[in-house]
């Protein structure tokens, strides 16, 4: 494996990386030297200067673990260069250049990952059983959290704004247990969270879903620490509320909670990719065409905020 960017996400991919069996980080490459010297250091590899040297160094696939405003040159290299793509979310600032990226993906039929790895927390698939074929109704999400402790985060230009952000995991996890939406509305507080921001402070979103479900999206990041982050879906008879950590039913039988394990799925995320690229397996839940429909309604609600 090659990675592409030496921040805090890629950290975490590399320590999982260099557990799971017969992998080896051959290479690390980000705009700041020191930062891909010292994660190549931390796993004995090397720090390579840019992403062609990376490209060269004789790898199977690549990570793009790199900030909302720096994707695409290197998505581009890699799909050039004909190798097995993971992708961190968010996919990109804009839509227009996840568009293209997916498009490029397609005329070369690569393998890709992009890592919304709460599709691989064990309480996700039991929300998805449970619901079996009873209608959604009402799906109610939340993102209430703080300003991120990087530079890039507060500006709308560098990292799209806390929904594009922060806020696409809940919507993934909308689209992946009550399907498509349809339509949104959504209006910001656009107060700057923090000096010098520019990106809203608050958002409040309306969604209406194809099979007939209607849906809110709550995101602030005002805190000064993550208060809650999670969904909640209403069927016939049945309420869900899933965070990363536990999954709550609520039913005629009456309240059960199931708690989970978040570091387990950021590993079963990574697994997974890496035996399909070993063709040993197949449980790539969200290649990049799936994120790219994330990707797309995160951008539509933060455009009928700038809009409204």
């Amino acid at each position: 494996m090659g990675l592409i960017g030496a921040g805090g996400v890629a950290q975490r991919h590399a320590r999982v990386l260099s557990g799971l069996p017969d992998v080896q980080v051959v290479g690390v490459t980000d705009v700041v030297p020191e930062a891909a010297e010292k994660l190549a250091a931390e796993h004995g590899t090397r720090a390579l200067p840019d992403v062609a040297a990376l490209l060269e160094s004789g790898l199977d696939a690549a990570y793009v673990c790199v900030p909302p405003f720096a994707h695409g040159p290197a998505e581009r290299a890699v799909i050039a260069a004909g190798l097995p793509l993971f992708v961190e979310k968010p996919i990109a600032l804009n839509l227009d250049d996840a568009q293209e990226i997916n498009g490029l993906i397609a005329e070369r039929d690569l393998l890709t990952s992009v890592g919304h790895h709460w599709r691989y927390l064990a309480i996700v698939e039991q929300a998805r059983e449970l619901l079996g074929d009873r209608p959604v109704r009402l799906v109610s999400g939340a993102w209430l959290d703080k300003v991120p402790p990087v530079g890039w985060w507060p500006h709308r230009d560098r990292s799209g704004g806390p929904v594009v952000e922060q806020a696409a995991h809940v919507l993934d996890l909308a689209r992946h247990l009550a399907g498509e939406v349809v339509e949104v509305s959504a209006i910001g507080n656009p107060a700057p969270p923090v000096d010098g921001a520019d990106v809203d402070s608050a958002t409040a979103a309306t969604l209406r879903f194809a099979g007939g479900a209607v849906g809110t999206l709550a995101a602030t990041c005002v805190l000064g620490w993550k208060e809650r982050a999670g969904l909640e879906v209403y069927a016939d008879g049945l309420a869900l509320a899933i965070t990363e950590t536990s999954l709550v039913v609520r039913d005629a039988d009456g309240t059960r909670t199931y708690e989970s394990d978040p570091d387990s799925a950021r590993v079963a995320v990574d697994r997974a990719f890496i035996e399909a690229v070993r063709g040993e397996g197949s449980d790539i839940r969200v290649p990049y065409a799936e994120a790219l429909k994330t990707h797309a309604l995160a951008v539509a609600v933060a455009e009928s905020v700038a809009h409204a």
